[in-house]
């Protein structure tokens, strides 16, 4: 069996080395292709075939998504350790990643939402203040903001490069419009609060709505809110930055099977041939899995629940 993993090793590491060098002879040959039919000129070696090849896979894993690494790391574990099982764990383990990818995407999305409700209320405040009318300065303060963000070449002074304000999105035809021509403002800006992270925004309607109706300076409410939204979000990042080293230690406790497993196979022993080739070692696997995901979830219940308090 050490004699078969030895060599399905040896030959998928050739197989590697052939497609790499056949592949980088091919882009060479018609990057040649290209500088002589473009009219001559000097040829340059360019980047090693590896350099290059490193930059595919990495353009790869951004359009797929890391979770699909698991699949990758199961099939080499596979080809090592003789078993299919690998394989099986791997591909369970991509939609676990996955979602784990898209909370942090949705996170980020969530925080981006409320840096621009803190700089929509900085910039609405502004404008009352140089003599505007309320419907007019919202009007010019998200233009101002849709110039600076499409200004910016996707990374502007609020992180977003998209044509309209990502606090309003989609409601932010109808927020205009109840500006302009004496709509209901703070229903709009109540029905654009709904998407996550944008919560400040019923803040804004709430100053909005108190300042038409009783006639309440409008600026010093929104500087109010302004300072209430960024204290709020300063809290939070204090805290997770406080609970990077909980998170930090659990997935390093985490990590201390895979280590394990390679200090074995350093020393001599194998590893992966008693893990998956024995009844004792498929028993450790399974029971060892099970308490592993059992520690990580409630580690990550830990956290979130201290994020969310």
């Amino acid at each position: 069996m050490g004699e078969m993993s030895v060599g399905s090793t040896g030959v998928a590491v050739g197989c590697l080395g052939v497609a790499v060098w056949l592949w980088g002879g091919r882009r060479s040959g018609a990057r040649r292709a290209q500088v002589l039919l473009a009219g001559g000129g000097v040829v340059g070696v360019g980047p090693p075939p590896w350099r290059r090849l490193v930059g595919e896979l990495r353009q790869v894993r951004g359009r797929l998504g890391f979770e699909w690494w698991a699949a990758v790391a199961g099939l080499v574990i596979a080809v090592l350790g003789s078993s299919v099982l690998p394989v099986v764990a791997g591909a369970a383990g991509v939609p676990l990643l996955r979602r784990v990818r898209l909370a942090r995407a949705e996170r980020r999305v969530r925080e981006r939402r409320a840096d621009e409700v803190i700089a929509l209320c900085a910039m609405v405040a502004g404008e009352v203040r140089a003599g505007r009318q309320p419907g007019e300065a919202l009007v010019r303060a998200v233009r101002e903001f849709d110039g600076v963000g499409a200004g910016g070449a996707g990374s502007g002074a609020f992180g977003s490069g998209a044509p309209e304000f990502g606090g309003l999105g989609e409601t932010q035809a109808a927020v205009l419009a109840a500006a302009r021509f004496g709509g209901d403002v703070p229903g709009a800006l109540a029905a654009a609060a709904r998407r996550p992270g944008a919560e400040g925004l019923l803040g804004l309607a709430a100053c909005w709505r108190v300042a038409v109706d009783q006639g309440a300076g409008l600026a010093a409410g929104l500087d109010r809110l302004e300072g209430a939204l960024r204290a709020d979000r300063d809290q939070r990042a204090d805290l997770r930055a406080q609970l990077a080293g909980a998170r930090s230690t659990a997935w390093m406790l985490a990590a201390l099977p895979v280590l394990g497993l390679g200090l074995g196979a350093a020393l001599g022993a194998d590893p992966l041939h008693v893990v998956l080739h024995t009844g004792s070692g498929l028993g450790c696997l399974l029971v060892g899995g099970l308490l592993e995901g059992l520690g990580m979830w409630w580690a990550t219940r830990i956290v979130r629940g201290a994020e969310a308090s």
